[in-house]
């Protein structure tokens, strides 16, 4: 990706502009490969492919090569043509909603160096037409759902994307429109609509915090942003968070105090709970990152004291399953016995014929019943459970 490089990406701005030491943490690390982000990297090529044909006048030749040459990697799957189709859909139902046709590119170079040092990164697609710049973002990845309110990402590539295109449209550009397209994660993109203005006063409030955390002079503060942080399985400051026991003293309560209540003092309290069920949580994260850490070092030769790699359990397989069935079939087995006749899943069908086909034809067939009770914290944007709803799921009126 062309912002590979950069110090403070914009992948990354939501981890560098709360922990600010992260980036030049960071740097002692290797970059972390993955089959997912290969994957979401051909995923992103037909997402481009495709709007290069729709807006840009591809001719069908130079298309369906380079189309072919896709279909070859490894990591294809018809997947990618059918979140790639929505991705169209969803730009070409974006564009008939401006009164005359807008420009529409896709993976557009933006420098936002004006506000955050070195800056500057890739846009998926920049449409602008009237008075409103849009920017739409393809996320392939369906484990994190990805907001578009207030996400630092969307706003640097708008900022960049202002800087851009100002010898062409000027001032004439009052609106910016940034939006989430992520259709593995979320049935519907997330969109932010702002001022022009709102979005320059955003850039120019991160100028400290960005020229802090590019100098090197930043402040390491844990929180949710370490997910993805290169240094997170040996961050010393993310470690003191869960070693610092005397911060438990309040809510913990010591047994041989004696107090006036044996059975309260011996019980936590439920704001105790609280507290320690949202720590538990993020130490549980770092305990698992803690862990690959561990493994891959000692695996590349490292070690790690008191611990050792071992074979994990495994399970029987064949090596020629086709010959094995046929075996069994050769010592007189019946073969309706030996195979099994099994309907595709709901998902499978829904994959196999595509949303629209699959609700047509199945959609009078289909329930959602409500999920099992989950604890989850205030801020999560679900719904609170119902009982009654439950009792009642499933029922047709």
């Amino acid at each position: 990706m062309p912002d590979k490089h950069a110090t403070l990406s914009a992948s990354a701005a939501h981890r560098w502009m709360k922990c600010t030491a992260a980036p030049r943490f960071e740097e002692q690390f290797p970059d972390e490969g993955s089959d997912y982000a290969a994957e979401g990297t051909l995923a992103h090529e037909f997402c481009e492919l495709k709007v290069q044909k729709k807006f840009q006048q591809l001719n069908a030749r130079t298309y369906n090569a380079r189309l072919k040459k896709l279909k070859a990697d490894p990591l294809y799957n018809e997947e990618m043509e059918k979140t790639s189709d929505a991705y169209i859909e969803h730009l070409t139902e974006k564009a008939m909603t401006y009164n005359s046709a807008p420009s529409v590119t896709a993976e557009v170079r933006v420098d936002f160096s004006e506000y955050v040092p070195e800056g500057f990164g890739t846009c998926d697609c920049i449409m602008i037409g009237g008075d409103t710049l849009d920017i739409t973002d393809y996320k392939h990845g369906k484990g994190v759902v990805v907001a578009a309110a207030e996400n630092p990402q969307m706003r640097l590539y708008a900022l960049g994307a202002l800087k851009r295109y100002a010898p062409v449209y000027g001032d004439t550009i009052k609106r910016v429109r940034m939006t989430i397209f992520q259709p593995r994660a979320q049935a519907e993109p997330a969109v932010e609509e702002i001022t022009r203005e709102e979005l320059l006063a955003w850039g120019e409030s991160i100028k400290p915090i960005a020229q802090k955390a590019f100098m090197g002079l930043g402040e390491f503060a844990p929180g949710d942003h370490c997910r993805f942080c290169k240094g997170r399985a040996v961050c010393a400051a993310r470690a003191a968070v869960f070693s610092a026991v005397e911060e438990f003293k309040g809510c913990v309560p010591n047994p041989k105090a004696a107090p006036t209540d044996a059975a309260a003092g011996n019980t936590l309290t439920d704001a105790a709970i609280a507290e320690l069920l949202t720590r538990g949580a993020d130490l549980v994260k770092f305990y698992e990152d803690m862990q690959e850490y561990a493994l891959k070092h000692i695996l590349a030769g490292g070690a790690i004291p008191g611990f050792k790699v071992v074979e994990g359990r495994s399970v029987r397989v064949f090596s020629d399953a086709d010959a094995a069935i046929s075996a069994v079939i050769g010592a007189g087995y019946d073969e309706a016995v030996v195979y099994e006749r099994k309907a595709k899943s709901l998902a499978e069908l829904e994959k196999m014929i595509g949303k629209a086909d699959f609700e047509k034809v199945c959609g009078a067939y289909v329930i959602k019943p409500p999920g099992k009770p989950t604890l989850a914290p205030e801020s999560d944007k679900r719904a609170l459970y119902s009982p009654a709803a439950a009792d009642f799921a499933g029922v047709k009126k």
